[in-house]
């Protein structure tokens, strides 16, 4: 399958550039992947379309302050984007970075934020190590900087939402526990406590898995067929007592709806690779719906995957070309297996529906639910 036939055109004014207030307002577009109808509705409206026993799966990760300012010792200003701790320390990272002439033995020095403390943060000395072939750097600190991220640190926002100058919060989930992720799992974003509450209250239940996202996630697919590309590798964590929940309740005839792509790979994995299943093979049944693990994940999910443990999706408008919008065409399509075209045409279907509804795009943006 070509990786152009997920392309699709964009008017910059459907991005979103701010959050929905409340987080339940925004708009929600109810995709029935047996027959492609669509319902439009609001994001506070989604306990019209569960129902007791139902289980929903979100995933619990928070964005790390993972922006740093600093300079080097000719005053040249410098940002450096931590992506992924390469020691248990913390005190060597991966990191994406802006500057001139950031080569190997440059010295850095970390300025702290702003604040109203009296003492604030003393800089921190970095040092790029290495320059790795696809153009990231090895930076390592003088100390471990995890327990002072937020004073060194700002929540980084995706480089489409230019225009945001409110709380950096709202770029958090209500639910999210522990930090690791450098972009947000978007799809929770429209969650409330109070939505939350009165969907238990129907009989609804939920339950977290963990997956640090990393901006791999976003990228577009570079390789001209889609089976290609090569997927990226994050961390994530199911514990014993979800994986339980989870196996309970689809014994008991509920169904399981992730929040979000991140945690459709999570829990995918879960059934699949953790349970040592080749999960393209469409034989091979694990023999509990989840199986507890934590570890990499490089599950790559495109038209013709067979689920086997997700049952409805919640999740945002994404990027072109990329391997979320992938992720979603395979599961649009999954009762039509004698048609593997047939989920990639109707969710772009839907898009186009988005756009001419003035739907807003991207991780600032609507929700889909699919069933």
């Amino acid at each position: 399958m070509k990786t152009a036939l997920f392309d699709y055109d964009l008017p910059p004014e459907l991005i979103a550039q701010e959050p929905a207030e409340p987080r339940d307002s925004s708009r929600l577009m109810v995709l029935h992947r047996a027959d492609g109808r669509i319902e439009h509705r609001r994001f506070r409206d989604i306990g019209d379309y569960l129902r007791a026993g139902d289980l929903l799966v979100a995933n619990d990760s928070r964005v790390i302050p993972a922006r740093l300012h600093g300079h080097k010792s000719t005053g040249g200003k410098v940002e450096i984007f931590l992506l992924r701790k390469l020691d248990q320390a913390g005190s060597e990272w991966e990191c994406l970075t802006r500057g001139r002439n950031l080569v190997a033995g440059v010295q850095v020095q970390v300025e702290p934020l702003a604040s109203g403390e009296e003492e604030p943060a003393p800089p921190v000395e970095a040092t790029i190590v290495a320059v790795n072939p696809s153009g990231t750097r090895v930076v390592r600190f003088a100390q471990p900087i995890s327990p002072y991220l937020h004073q060194l640190g700002e929540i980084p926002l995706p480089p489409y939402i230019t225009a945001y100058q409110g709380d950096r919060e709202r770029y958090q989930t209500v639910y999210s526990r522990p930090e690791g992720s450098v972009a947000a799992p978007t799809a929770g974003l429209h969650f409330t406590p109070e939505l939350l509450v009165a969907l238990r209250k129907q009989g609804v239940g939920f339950e977290t898995v963990t997956l640090h996202v990393g901006l791999d996630t976003f990228k577009p697919v570079e390789a001209e067929e889609v089976e290609k590309h090569t997927i990226h590798t994050e961390w994530a964590e199911l514990s014993a007592d979800t994986a339980r929940r989870i196996n309970q309740v689809s014994l008991q005839g509920g169904r399981i709806v992730a929040v979000g792509t991140t945690t459709v790979r999570t829990l995918e994995w879960a059934a699949t690779g953790a349970q040592g299943i080749d999960p393209y093979d469409p034989q091979a049944c694990p023999w509990q719906r989840t199986a507890a693990f934590a570890g990499p994940v490089d599950l790559y999910i495109y038209p013709g995957y067979r689920f086997r443990a997700v049952d409805g999706l919640i999740t945002n408008f994404h990027l072109p070309r990329s391997s979320l919008l992938m992720l979603v065409s395979a599961f649009v399509g999954q009762h039509h297996p004698e048609d593997l075209d047939w989920g990639r045409r109707t969710l772009l279907a839907a898009y186009e529906v988005a756009k001419q509804e003035g739907y807003r795009f991207y991780s600032f943006g609507d929700a889909m639910l699919i069933l």
